[in-house]
């Protein structure tokens, strides 16, 4: 086994934070090790004019990294567990390890005024159905806008004024320093974040003896929260274009589980929430999205 471990990313600000917190966590696990970090480019990256959707999945942001641990270029891709699809996960490939969650809900980027504040009318730049349909729940009057860029991008288009506000990750500005810009954190109850928001994910071969080393700094709550909430997706087969949140709470050996489904139009949006042992994560998060498929047929 090499001693140089090679680590792929994405080349973004907020990826490249996002490798180093991983490769500290590495560390302390394997403190004889060396790690290198490669940059890799996506379809997503080198095209910022179309939607996510029109590249298919969110999964463009993943599969050049599958294919590079496939063919050996790398030994771990490192993602953010929300860009990682639930519904789809390969049979030689495993998310190894998870990082301490930073904050998981959505925030509202704007000139000054929350959410309520807004004038109506007012144009907000969001590319998740998710956050769409959560956003037109709670302000009908309101122009959810697609946007593309990265976390440093969005904000810079909202202050620029093409945007008059966006619902981004608290997460991203968090690791970039850029919670000053924040004009609302929204509350997971009417917001319900996407599933893994905030969490940081390490994909190995399943096969390789650095899977092994990487399980080693996992956070153990985070652990648990990634698989209750990608089982509500999987369960519900949710893709990209799927308004689906999932939102699981760890405290010790016990979990609840937040979930919001709706209906592709987004004219019917259900919330749900079931709790039990942490050790059952996964079969929760099954039990939830069961529970909103019953009440989005109702």
């Amino acid at each position: 086994m090499s001693r140089i471990v090679r680590v792929g990313t994405r080349g973004s600000a907020l990826a490249m934070r996002q490798t180093d917190i991983m490769i500290d966590r590495l560390r302390r696990v394997a403190p004889a090790r060396e790690f290198e970090v490669v940059t890799l480019e996506t379809r997503a990256d080198r095209d910022q004019t179309r939607s996510i959707a029109a590249f298919g999945d969110k999964g463009v942001f993943v599969r050049r990294f599958e294919a590079a641990l496939r063919g050996g270029e790398i030994d771990l891709a490192v993602h953010s567990l929300k860009d990682v699809p639930g519904d789809d996960e390969p049979e030689d490939l495993d998310l190894v390890a998870f990082s301490p969650r930073a904050d998981p809900r959505d925030v509202l980027v704007s000139g000054g005024p929350d959410l309520a504040g807004l004038p109506a009318g007012s144009v907000v730049g969001t590319s998740s159905p998710r956050r769409r349909v959560q956003l037109l729940a709670a302000r009908p009057d309101l122009v959810p806008r697609e946007i593309r860029g990265n976390v440093d991008t969005r904000v810079r288009k909202v202050a620029s004024g093409e945007y008059d506000a966006a619902i981004l990750a608290a997460a991203g500005l968090e690791r970039l320093g850029l919670l000053g810009h924040v004009a609302e954190f929204l509350p997971p109850s009417r917001f319900v974040p996407d599933a893994g928001q905030g969490i940081i994910a390490l994909q190995a071969r399943r096969d390789d003896a650095i899977a092994d080393l990487a399980r080693q700094a996992s956070d153990p709550a985070s652990t648990i929260a990634a698989r209750g909430e990608r089982a509500v997706v999987r369960a519900l087969g949710a893709g990209c274009r799927s308004p689906v949140g999932a939102y699981a709470l760890v405290s010790g050996d016990v979990v609840r589980v937040l979930g919001m489904a709706a209906s592709e139009d987004g004219r019917i949006v259900r919330h749900a929430e079931v709790g039990g042992h942490a050790e059952d994560a996964a079969a929760l998060g099954v039990e939830l999205a069961a529970e909103l498929a019953r009440l989005l047929a109702a």
